[in-house]
């Protein structure tokens, strides 16, 4: 089966910033600047890149396998 994948990299520190939004970058596993993960498209990971998409850059990967 053939899921759409996203790549989520941080692009800013969460110094400064509320402690939810340093919390919600951890839950996405981004800890240090210019780090990435990848990320099946779910509806909790787009809320999650929804509450900090000031520190984050998204990019949607097509044709990843599950």
């Amino acid at each position: 089966m053939m899921a759409k994948r996203l790549q989520v990299t941080q692009i800013a520190s969460p110094i400064g910033r509320l402690e939810a939004q340093r919390a919600t970058l951890i839950g996405l596993g981004l800890n240090k600047m210019h780090r990435t993960k990848i990320w099946r498209d779910t509806p909790e990971v787009r809320g999650r890149i929804a509450k900090v998409p000031h520190l984050v850059k998204v990019v949607e990967l097509d044709g990843a396998e599950d």
